[in-house]
């Protein structure tokens, strides 16, 4: 699973980071997150508020952090399409 969060290295961009790493070591998933700060890379992603969590390639959030608890919960939703998909 690819996971980044895009930001510019504001207080909610870490804490967006931060919660996200949590959220994985609760799982007990090895995935690393990405942070991306380089403006050109996150508009293409489209994104227009930051912070931003994209899983795969796929904006799962965008504009606010998350809970630890929030973030799980993405996580497992996206981790079980992907999946059924395969």
């Amino acid at each position: 699973m690819e996971i980044k969060v895009l930001g510019m290295g504001c207080a909610k961009c870490n804490l967006l980071g931060k919660h996200t790493q949590q959220a994985l070591n609760s799982l007990g998933w090895n995935e690393t997150v990405e942070k991306i700060d380089d403006l050109n890379a996150i508009v293409q992603y489209g994104i227009l508020h930051t912070p931003a969590l994209i899983i795969d390639g796929e904006v799962v959030l965008s504009g606010q952090s998350a809970t630890v608890e929030t973030l799980r919960d993405l996580l497992v939703k996206h981790h079980a399409k992907s999946s059924a998909e395969q």
